[in-house]
């Protein structure tokens, strides 16, 4: 057995994080003053030579200006030389095991220059332009931190580490895909005995809700955790890299606390993992393009032999539709899947919108019976040894996949009340549809819940035979924290709420839920076109995919527009008018009316046409960063 209550407290052996409260400003340093009890170091920062050191407090000039800093998101070099990025206003958002979590809620760029006076006119608008793309990125909610907790680690990963790992800071121990701020911090790295004035810094959605059912009062949670590797924006980042990450991967971990006891169930998404595109065109819905240039298996294995390190046996729930733009890539994943043939990898193809069409979103729980079914066929001794379950899956080829299912809703992590570890996952879903966000988190909302109902009748707050779908109270908590979180991840990756979420708030698809996703789908094509470009670029940066070179003089923002850029769409616009102008002010005769109409009408839809076809052209893309060519 693990005691897991010693394991947190050891983990915190490095002691009471600082506090950062202020900060203080003059012409030569900043100093960032650590307000808690006890604590007398200052950071002091050169302004000039960039140089980082330690001092005390009084050492702080009288005459510094001092402001407020609830903390460091690190340091970045733009055109203009160095700048400090520092958290200026946080929301806390809870308690997590007794440690505050905080949401981040203003931030403040701070130039370590005094004067942009040695720029020229085309230096100074690159410095601006790449200083709004960095507060693009931190005006984007859901940057959260906490000074004295691991947030980048689930509750098992935490739970199974060695006595070195707990003696590390959290810079050390972070898990580098869900450190946003990563880049940002490397000049603190390189200096422990600065950590103690940074943290890692995670982008995603977390809440935190004191729930009750049966007068039983217990904490439920959930963190979603973005990927910082192949990080973007909907249509410029899809598939994987050469290092296997995966565009627009999350872990989303459940978490309850009762009475000393705790659970946790994780899942993750991420785009279909091979190497794709869909790039867009001015069209509603781009073809998704596969590359036929290069050797999928091999990222692709590379993604989930990591995946496995990780979290253990994948089932992975593929959403996509089975017809149309979308069914090369459900065949070819299905395809990619039974060519590696890992026994650790289990596939099921759910398609979504056939399923549910017309309305029918009670579909929906076929996955969700299948695992009922199972429960009941299999009972608990499917669970009590690996074995048997290896065993059942190798000898029932009819029943494998169900028993697996039912074996991974009844492997989650449990400690006990007196900090002992019960139950281990050893598994996760892998859920995906074409964005990972609408389809997916609806899926993942549902296979939540049932491990959910689980936990709850093993930590003895529900009774037997009752139902979470029941307990009316926690039910809407539960159903408007999923739908939250959809709209969280959803936002970050696509640029709008999510779509389908009454679903997930009701249990049920209204036609006021269909008319919010049609005005949704179309804020969605007008950003995918004209402004995913710039929010692609501004990921980019700010994950330092992309470094600035002080003074640069060749930054690629100044690339020039086609012709057809400015000419097609003037051509348009007029010939347009002018058919509307001719329809208003009829001429002598009606066959003069018409032949003007036709004219430029003809005009009208002969250059939009033009201008479909080159739709690359007149879409906003990213300029920053050479993306990968498919063929």
């Amino acid at each position: 057995m693990v005691l897991f209550d010693s394991i947190v407290s050891r983990s915190l052996h490095w002691g009471v994080r600082s506090h950062i409260d202020q900060g203080h400003t003059t012409p030569e340093k900043f100093y960032i003053e650590a307000c808690d009890d006890g604590v007398g170091d200052v950071l002091a920062i050169d302004r000039v030579s960039t140089e980082m050191t330690l001092t005390v407090r009084k050492d702080v000039p009288p005459s510094a200006v001092t402001r407020p800093v609830c903390g460091i998101m690190g340091t970045i070099r733009l055109v203009a030389g160095m700048y400090l990025i520092v958290i200026t206003k946080k929301k806390k958002v809870g308690d997590l095991f007794g440690h505050a979590v905080w949401k981040a809620a203003d931030f403040d760029i701070i130039s370590y220059k005094k004067t942009v006076l040695h720029l020229t006119d085309n230096q100074m608008q690159d410095d601006k332009a790449f200083l709004s793309m960095i507060n693009s990125v931190l005006n984007t909610d859901g940057f959260y931190f906490a000074t004295d907790y691991d947030l980048t680690h689930t509750l098992q990963r935490l739970a199974n580490t060695s006595p070195e790992f707990q003696e590390m800071t959290l810079l050390e121990r972070a898990d580098q895909r869900f450190v946003w701020n990563g880049h940002l911090l490397r000049e603190f790295m390189a200096q422990p005995e600065l950590h103690k004035f940074v943290y890692p810094v995670v982008h995603g959605f977390i809440t935190m809700k004191s729930c009750c059912i049966n007068n039983k009062i217990f904490d439920w949670i959930i963190v979603s955790r973005r990927s910082c590797f192949r990080a973007g924006v909907r249509y410029y980042v899809r598939g994987i890299d050469s290092e296997g990450h995966a565009a627009n991967f999350v872990e989303t971990e459940q978490i309850v606390q009762y009475n000393g006891g705790k659970a946790s169930f994780v899942q993750t998404r991420g785009s279909i993992p091979f190497y794709w595109s869909q790039r867009p065109n001015l069209k509603y819905k781009p073809k998704p393009q596969i590359s036929k240039s290069i050797n999928h298996l091999d990222g692709f294995q590379r993604h989930f032999d990591s995946q496995i390190i990780t979290y253990g046996k994948q089932v992975i729930l593929n959403l996509v539709n089975q017809k149309g733009s979308e069914k090369p890539l459900e065949q070819a994943f299905a395809k990619m899947v039974d060519s590696l043939g890992n026994g650790m990898i289990k596939y099921i193809a759910f398609d979504f919108h056939m399923e549910c069409s017309r309305m029918r979103w009670h579909r929906l729980q076929i996955l969700v019976d299948t695992v009922a079914e199972m429960q009941d066929e299999f009972g608990y001794e499917v669970f009590a040894c690996k074995k048997e379950l290896y065993l059942l899956s190798s000898n029932a080829p009819g029943h494998n996949l169900n028993a697996l299912i039912c074996y991974f809703f009844n492997s989650y992590f449990l400690v006990d009340s007196d900090g002992s570890v019960q139950k281990q996952q050893d598994g996760t879903f892998r859920s995906n549809c074409m964005d990972c966000l609408d389809r997916t988190n609806v899926i993942q909302s549902l296979l939540a819940r049932r491990s959910l109902q689980s936990q709850l009748e093993r930590m003895g707050v529900l009774h037997v035979g009752q139902r979470i779908e029941d307990q009316a109270d926690f039910e809407k908590i539960y159903k408007n924290a999923w739908a939250d979180n959809a709209n969280a991840c959803a936002k970050q990756y696509a640029g709008t709420g999510a779509l389908k979420t009454d679903f997930t708030r009701t249990g049920k698809r209204t036609q006021w839920g269909l008319l919010m996703d049609g005005w949704n789908s179309m804020i969605r094509y007008y950003k995918n076109n004209f402004s995913d470009g710039f929010r692609q670029d501004s990921i980019d940066l700010f994950l330092g995919n992309y470094a600035v070179e002080e003074a640069d003089i060749n930054t690629p923002l100044h690339e020039p527009k086609d012709w057809k850029f400015l000419t097609l769409p003037i051509i348009m616009v007029v010939a347009f008018s002018m058919c509307i102008i001719c329809l208003l002010m009829a001429g002598d005769t009606w066959t003069e009316t018409l032949a003007y109409v036709l004219f430029w009408g003809s005009a009208s839809v002969v250059t939009g046409g033009v201008i479909l076809f080159n739709g690359r052209d007149f879409v906003d893309a990213p300029k920053l960063v050479q993306k990968e060519k498919m063929d």
